[in-house]
């Protein structure tokens, strides 16, 4: 069966102080807001866009599979996964709403289709979908994680654990539930748990940034500076245009008083994403040391 799996984009959040005391409160701050506007394998549900899995070519020829056999719920959930990782969410609906008249029971198409409609700003839609998903087959690992990331970005972590710790229970190879309880762990303040849960975030899914740059704001909220740092830098590695990441690096270099490459690492963020504010404050705290 075909999961459209496009990860949650629940990043983790960023951090960026002066002083050691300023560094913590700032810290705790940007853990607060971070967690809450969360949201790659890919361990995070906003779907990442990938033009060529809506090709005129690939879409044909997954159109000509359901044509031979067009009562084959299968072949629309297939084809409406490409739809939906090429971003063309209402023919992606489409595809697996006929996906679910041929075959009620069809799980998997239910969580595909909650995931759309996550994308598309429709969280009560998902949560039934995802609902629907678990009681259809409730050792789905996939929809509660799902589900558990509807639960987190609305706030209610009780509950966004209780699917986090139902998934990892079932033995999930899923990296987004242990990311995503990592950030529910460091939100609490609970940094142990969290660089546990991001690591094992990371062995699942090594070619990921976003772990990194959670246990990285872990370790700083630990004063691991050079752990932080390297996780900083491997995350830069890994994705290159990551404000965020470049940001965070930034961070270490102010806590360090290196505070033109600092100005530097947060400029290059800024460059990245202007709207991305904790680049713009930490381009404002270090352009005096820049001019110097």
């Amino acid at each position: 069966m075909t999961d459209l799996i496009a990860r949650d984009r629940s990043t983790a959040p960023h951090g960026r102080p002066a002083s050691r005391l300023v560094g913590t409160l700032f810290v705790s701050a940007v853990l607060a807001a971070g967690l809450s506007a969360c949201g790659t394998t890919d361990t995070t549900d906003t779907i990442r866009i990938n033009k060529e899995q809506g090709t005129e070519e690939n879409i044909a020829s997954l159109t000509a599979v359901i044509n031979s056999n067009p009562s084959d719920p299968e072949g629309y959930n297939t084809r409406g996964s490409a739809y939906g990782r090429a971003g063309q969410f209402g023919d992606a609906l489409d595809d697996f709403n006929r996906a679910l008249e041929l075959n009620p029971k069809f799980y998997q198409a239910y969580a595909n289709r909650a995931l759309i409609y996550r994308n598309q700003g429709k969280p009560e839609l998902a949560l039934a979908d995802y609902n629907t998903a678990l009681k259809l087959s409730p050792r789905y690992d996939v929809a509660f994680i799902g589900r558990g990331n509807i639960y987190r970005q609305a706030g209610q972590l009780d509950a966004a654990m209780n699917d986090y710790n139902q998934a990892i229970g079932l033995d999930t190879t899923d990296p987004r539930a242990y990311h995503n309880r990592g950030l529910i762990y460091q939100l609490r303040g609970n940094h142990a748990k969290a660089i546990d849960d991001f690591s094992t975030a990371i062995s699942l899914s090594p070619n990921s940034a976003e772990p990194y740059n959670g246990r990285g704001i872990s370790y700083v909220a630990l004063n691991d500076d050079d752990n932080a740092f390297a996780d900083f830098n491997h995350a830069i590695e890994l994705d290159g245009k990551s404000a965020e990441a470049w940001a965070n690096q930034a961070l270490i270099y102010e806590r360090k008083g290196d505070m033109k490459r600092a100005y530097k690492s947060y400029y290059h963020a800024l460059q990245l994403d202007p709207r991305y504010q904790p680049a713009k404050d930490g381009v404002a705290r270090t352009r005096g040391a820049n001019a110097g």
